[in-house]
């Protein structure tokens, strides 16, 4: 084995940060779980679920678990303090990234008070010269609407586009006009010349033109809050006579702080590390539980329950910031590998939403059975990874099918520089289909996960069995390639027998230390 010699991946020690919950760690006796058999009976729902009960107090204190934001400090926090507990000497690891904060609203005050949802009702202009902050409260005042508009012809809505059009508005209402003829721009300045204290732009109407469009343009010299909103809700807002509604621009724009926290197994080959990582923020005004709670926890309880593990391989768990606002933190990690450090990377895991309320057991298609991903996009190896997975599922007797080997979770970064990868899935935005139903149950027609970056993402959204499930398929796997990755690189421990065609049978008995 070689000399283990701390890498440039070390950041900062763990101690750097200051706990900013109080949560007891528990107390750790675990055996020496060598095997997949062991592991998978080590690691179980309710050590999971207690992980995830820690991430909801989390939350519950700070609103949210968002990277740049006290909540994720407190999820880095409680992860150090859990992984300290087990006996590892767990790192975090800095990176600098560009924070963003939408707090813009749009809100019928009275009557019948509706609050729209910002980026899909509406969406502020992002133009730096026509994005003035400020909130409006007053009175609603079409200027020009037509609607329905659907027998009118695309673009020919005049709404706004004269100064004249505004002739007798009232000071301080809430100009609403319609997409046209002219530019966005022009119908808000020529609101806000006529004494308008807020604008709404509605989509025109016509087939193609209903939805929202990105963004008002460059307003030089608007000083009052505008928004675009989709021609469904401006047909809300005309549904309701003599509305009062307030329009709210605000956001915020910086540079800030997140953390990966990084550990590794004391015994194994530093030269074929393997690797396995969840995302642990949530987006913001949410707790995240699902996502990406369920593959922080899970990730976190198969640490702990390694602690005495001696594997062949290198085991290196990683848990990372801001993947939410783009995958940032893995990127961060493997962008500062130097290629020798890439290199020793054997396979990368990624567990991104293992327990969704309405799931589906996905494995990423490494073979790309399915065809969704181009040529080349899949480096070699991570077909061997999805096998482990489905012989997994298929020795519990568990239905599992492929989803689609993307790169839009953190295992992108990895296959980028050509490390083999794979991973679990139980879905997002998408919807059941009838079959899928019949397979694994739940609700057709209904999306995997409901609270998909909703405030509802909480304890609640989960389903136990994919949960208890897929912890025990991470284990499982992470378990696996500890003691052999000659499947995917050919690698071979020397005086081990496990070769490369072996079933995850081959682990169910101890493992030679």
């Amino acid at each position: 084995m070689p000399m283990r010699t701390r890498r440039a991946w070390v950041v900062a020690t763990a101690t750097a940060l200051v706990a900013t919950v109080a949560l007891a760690a528990p107390a750790y006796a675990a055996p020496n779980n060598n095997s997949v058999n062991k592991i998978t009976k080590a690691v179980t729902l309710d050590a999971v679920l207690n992980h995830l009960e820690a991430f909801q107090a989390i939350a519950d204190q700070y609103g949210d678990r968002a990277a740049g934001r006290p909540g994720y400090r407190a999820s880095v926090d409680y992860v150090v303090s859990q992984l300290t507990a087990a006996g590892y000497t767990p790192e975090v690891q800095p990176f600098e990234f560009d924070y963003f904060e939408e707090n813009s609203e749009l809100i019928r005050v009275s009557p019948n008070p509706t609050s729209f949802v910002d980026e899909s009702d509406f969406l502020r202009n992002s133009f730096d010269t026509g994005s003035p902050k400020g909130t409006a409260t007053g009175p609603l005042v079409p200027v020009g609407v037509v609607y329905p508009s659907e027998a009118l012809p695309p673009n020919s809505n005049t709404s706004g586009c004269e100064s004249t059009d505004f002739a007798g508005f009232p000071t301080g209402g809430i100009a609403l006009v319609q997409r046209g003829s002219c530019g966005f721009a022009v119908k808000v300045l020529n609101a806000q010349a006529a004494g308008a204290a807020g604008v709404i732009v509605m989509n025109e109407g016509q087939a193609g033109r209903t939805g929202l469009v990105g963004m008002i343009g460059d307003a030089t010299g608007l000083t009052i809050p505008a928004v675009f909103a989709t021609s469904a809700t401006g047909a809300n807002l005309l549904s309701v006579p003599n509305s009062i509604v307030t329009v709210t621009v605000d956001y915020e724009a910086d540079t800030r702080t997140a953390w990966n926290v990084l550990a590794e197994t004391k015994a194994g080959n530093d030269a074929n590390t393997v690797m396995a990582g969840a995302h642990l923020d949530s987006v913001q005004d949410g707790a995240g539980i699902n996502d990406n709670g369920s593959g922080s926890a899970a990730l976190l309880e198969t640490a702990i329950q390694m602690q005495k593990t001696k594997p062949n391989n290198t085991v290196r768990f990683a848990w990372w910031g801001a993947e939410e606002s783009g995958l940032l933190g893995s990127e961060h990690y493997v962008g500062a590998l130097s290629d020798e450090q890439a290199g020793d990377i054997a396979l990368y895991l990624n567990f991104d939403m293992i327990g969704s309320p309405n799931y589906f057991m996905g494995v990423y298609d490494g073979d790309n059975s399915s065809g969704t991903a181009a040529p080349g996009f899949i480096p070699e190896g991570s077909a061997q990874i999805e096998d482990v997975f489905e012989q997994y599922y298929t020795s519990v007797g568990e239905p599992f099918q492929d989803t689609e080997f993307s790169g839009r979770s953190d295992y992108g970064p990895f296959i980028a520089v050509g490390i083999p990868a794979g991973g679990l899935f139980t879905g997002a935005e998408g919807v059941k289909t009838a079959q899928q139903a019949a397979i694994f149950g739940g609700t057709a027609g209904v999306a995997f996960d409901p609270c998909y970056h909703a405030p509802c993402d909480d304890i609640d959204n989960l389903n136990a069995h994919a949960l208890d499930v897929n912890s025990d398929a991470v284990a499982a796997a992470v378990m696996t390639f500890a003691f052999d990755t000659s499947t995917v690189n050919g690698v071979r421990t020397p005086g081990k027998s496990h070769g490369a065609g072996k079933s995850m049978d081959a682990f169910t008995d101890d493992a030679t230390q």
